[in-house]
């Protein structure tokens, strides 16, 4: 990846007692749509705030394009667009007027640059309606013109399809890959739909609890946990077999065995064959973000279970 556009490092926020955010490092590559995942209250709402220069942090540096955020505010965020939030109109106002008001409180209004991003959004046959009479998501694509219009190299899109029906959706994510093929803008993207973010990034991160737990590209970290279809005609049976047989190492809730290191799907089909089990189905399946998801959020609670177990153990341990 050449020089990142954004660049995280080490960024801290507190909110009394709470750690918001702790020391995250994080950086988005140019050109790329880049996902940010997390529970909520995992922090991904603070991150975007400090990146927007909205929250101070306590600790760390945050750059877009080389300046920081808070020392050089102004160069930093030029080119920065962004939906944070619920987005707020004007509602007695035209959407029209909406954008000149609200561009010109950072940016000079540009006519034609104007038509050409309420074209992109498709709302040039409503917008010189009231916003009051606006849908959902027209006020949503509304939004998204507004972060538009300054011709930003980076745009920040924080729960875009929230409240969407399936077809506003679909519209948004065609609206995010076309901004990003066709108008070259590097896009952070963060969202709670987990089949909208695999259909729109490679690169992600997540947040737990304020902390990074994964940076980078999903698919790849997914290959190693490999997961296989098997369908027999004693299922209950041949589960139970296969794991103490040591082929499986467990199966998750869709049904689906997790493969160990190593083993193939012949291996097993040979293996079931010799005992007489009539196979129906057996095939490697592809991982989704979904899976791979909940497989760090798994791995999250066995570890904090872990050092729960560990420090209760020291305690009884520590004498009276």
């Amino acid at each position: 990846m050449s020089s990142p556009l954004v660049s995280i490092f080490r960024a801290t926020k507190r909110f009394g007692a709470r750690i918001a955010v702790n020391a995250l490092d994080l950086d988005v590559g140019r050109g790329e749509i880049f996902g940010l995942l997390g529970h909520n209250g995992a922090g991904k709402s603070t991150t975007i705030g400090m990146l927007l220069g909205q929250i101070f942090p306590d600790q760390g540096e945050l750059r877009i394009a080389g300046y920081d955020v808070f020392a050089d505010r102004k160069r930093a965020l030029e080119r920065v667009g962004a939906i944070f939030e619920a987005p707020a109109f004007f509602d007695y106002l035209s959407g029209l007027a909406n954008l000149r008001i609200l561009c010109e409180y950072t940016a000079s209004w540009n006519p034609a640059r104007a038509a050409d991003v309420v074209r992109l959004v498709g709302l040039e046959d409503r917008i010189g309606d009231r916003v009051k009479t606006y849908s959902h998501g027209m006020r949503q694509r509304l939004a998204l013109a507004q972060a538009l219009l300054p011709n930003p190299e980076l745009l920040i899109l924080d729960e875009p399809t929230d409240g969407l029906d399936p077809e506003g959706i679909h519209e948004i994510r065609n609206l995010v890959l076309r901004l990003n093929r066709d108008w070259g803008l590097t896009i952070l993207f963060s969202s709670h739909q987990l089949t909208e973010v695999q259909q729109l990034c490679s690169r992600l991160a997540v947040l737990r609890e304020g902390k990074r737990v994964f940076h980078g590209d999903w698919r790849s970290a997914a290959k190693g946990r490999r997961r296989a279809r098997v369908e027999t005609d004693r299922p209950a049976d041949a589960r139970a077999a296969l794991v103490a047989a040591g082929l499986v190492e467990a199966f998750d809730r869709e049904g689906r065995a997790l493969l160990r290191d190593g083993v193939e799907t012949h291996e097993i089909a040979a293996w079931l064959a010799r005992r007489d089990y009539r196979i129906f189905a057996l095939a490697l399946v592809e991982p989704t973000l979904e899976d791979f998801y909940l497989d760090l959020a798994e791995s999250g609670k066995g570890a904090r279970r872990a050092s729960h177990e560990a420090a209760a153990s020291s305690s009884s341990m520590t004498p009276s």
